[in-house]
């Protein structure tokens, strides 16, 4: 299985040497390669779960309250237009 590294790298918006791609590559090929050997372990009988804790959630009730005013939530912005957070794009039009 050819491996796309530097495709992986670029939709995650990382800057990754030539080095680091060939250092990923066996990496990412031995997680899937185990990934293999798990898949081909019978589990007939084996029930499914999430967790093994036993811990669950601790939910409240979701009130409505008083929050930040748009002013305040832009105070810190680093770059802001039209009264909204501008960021830079993470999408192109390939």
């Amino acid at each position: 299985m050819k491996l796309d590294v530097r495709n992986v790298a670029k939709l995650a918006n990382l800057k990754i040497t030539d080095e680091e791609v060939k250092k990923f590559e066996i990496q990412l090929s031995e997680v899937l390669q185990y990934v293999d050997q798990l898949q081909k372990i019978d589990t007939t009988g084996v029930t499914e779960t999430s967790q093994v804790t036993g811990l669950e959630n601790v939910l409240r009730e979701d009130v409505a309250k008083q929050s930040l005013t748009q002013e305040e939530a832009l105070v810190n912005a680093k770059s802001q237009h039209n009264g909204l957070f501008k960021v830079k794009g993470v999408l192109d039009n390939e």
